[in-house]
């Protein structure tokens, strides 16, 4: 079966869907065309020469990286700079790139819930509630022969889940009444007649975001020309989505411990630390990049350890005036561990639907040297 990169990205979005980037965000397709046909992908936590040069040489149709080819509007493409280079390349090469980018970052199964995992902690949940999932009640009246066939519909694309149980719906039996008009072409009764017909009331919530595609679902499985439904927004706090994680270490440790575990587990060869290293720590906060900005997130909580990237020098006192300690890993140190995220994540997608693509690790060096 032919694969494109629309589909690629279909499967990217289900569970890194777009609406969880921050406005400032340039998530999506940053060039090429979404009717590419994909063999080989290229995934990367950026696309530089270093990253371009393997997709060429490799052959590969798409590639796929964490942070955008672009984040501001571009008002020229001058190929004598280093962005006008690859993008007459890219062009050349006829290669497609995605990006999946703060929207990875804060998704349930996305980028700072894989680093709190690799990172050893425990009941690991959302730093603050960044954004929720706004909730609908549907309620639609279905003729009994067909009451299944529509429950199903609209499950099979996104409703009735509430937290992690899947498939709620509730139904009540009833006798609907209606007449046809002279126009209509019924399903069920004659022009003119009122009919009586033994239904039921079937109740689901859904997301706002799967709006759309449940209700044409629901519309595809329903045999009325005229489906009467009713949709009701819900005060109900859905899921929370926020661009950090927090959670706990099964046993306290101190920092200095824990620093040197910190190192190993993401494979940096050096550290900045924050706080007196033989003091103990257990609750633990990560956000991926540059999440020293969102340490007044952090503050206030009862939380010991902020483990990020990208600490600057007054971010690093004001942490330190609270008694907040920080391990600073680094913006490439947090995030390498996007590419084995999404090649696992896009493998287990592709396997499922018995879809063949080579998934290409890409490998660039740090930007910013260390010397010991």
């Amino acid at each position: 079966m032919t694969v494109q990169a629309k589909d690629i990205m279909t499967l990217l979005e289900e569970e890194f869907p777009l609406y969880l980037a921050e406005d400032w965000d340039n998530s999506g397709l940053q060039i090429g065309s979404s009717d590419k046909k994909v063999d080989r992908i290229l995934i990367a936590l950026d696309l530089d020469p270093f990253i371009l040069k393997q997709a060429v040489e490799q052959q590969v149709d798409m590639i796929i990286t964490h942070h955008p080819l672009f984040f501001k509007p571009v008002k020229n493409i001058n190929y004598a700079s280093p962005v006008g280079k690859m993008i007459k390349t890219l062009v050349s090469a006829d290669i497609t790139v995605y990006s999946a980018h703060t929207n990875l970052d804060a998704a349930a199964g996305g980028l700072n819930q894989a680093l709190a995992e690799r990172l050893g902690l425990v009941d690991i949940e959302p730093l603050y509630p960044a954004s929720r999932e706004a909730l609908l009640k549907l309620v639609v009246f279905v003729p009994a022969t067909h009451l299944e066939e529509v429950r199903a519909a609209v499950c099979a694309v996104g409703a009735g889940y509430i937290g992690e149980y899947s498939d709620c719906t509730f139904r009540v039996r009833g006798t609907g009444t209606f007449r046809p008009g002279q126009d209509t072409n019924p399903f069920i009764g004659k022009t003119g007649q009122l009919e009586e017909v033994d239904e039921f009331r079937l109740e689901t919530i859904i997301y706002e975001h799967d709006l759309k595609k449940v209700l044409k679902s629901m519309h595809q499985a329903h045999p009325y020309e005229e489906v009467a439904y009713d949709l009701y927004r819900l005060e109900n706090e859905g899921r929370v989505f926020s661009p950090g994680r927090k959670g706990c270490l099964a046993q306290e440790i101190s920092l200095q411990d824990y620093a040197l575990q910190v190192k190993e587990l993401l494979g940096v060869k050096s550290l900045r630390v924050v706080g007196d290293l033989d003091s103990m720590v257990k609750n633990v906060a990560v956000i991926s990049g540059s999440g020293a900005s969102l340490i007044d997130r952090v503050m206030g909580q009862d939380i010991d350890l902020l483990v990020t990237g990208d600490l600057k020098y007054h971010e690093a006192k004001d942490a330190e005036a609270v008694g907040l300690k920080v391990i600073d890993a680094g913006h490439q140190g947090t995030e390498a561990i996007v590419v084995p995220l999404l090649i696992d994540y896009l493998n287990s997608k592709l396997a499922d639907r018995n879809l063949q693509v080579g998934l290409i690790p890409g490998i660039s060096p740090q930007c910013i040297k260390e010397i010991f």
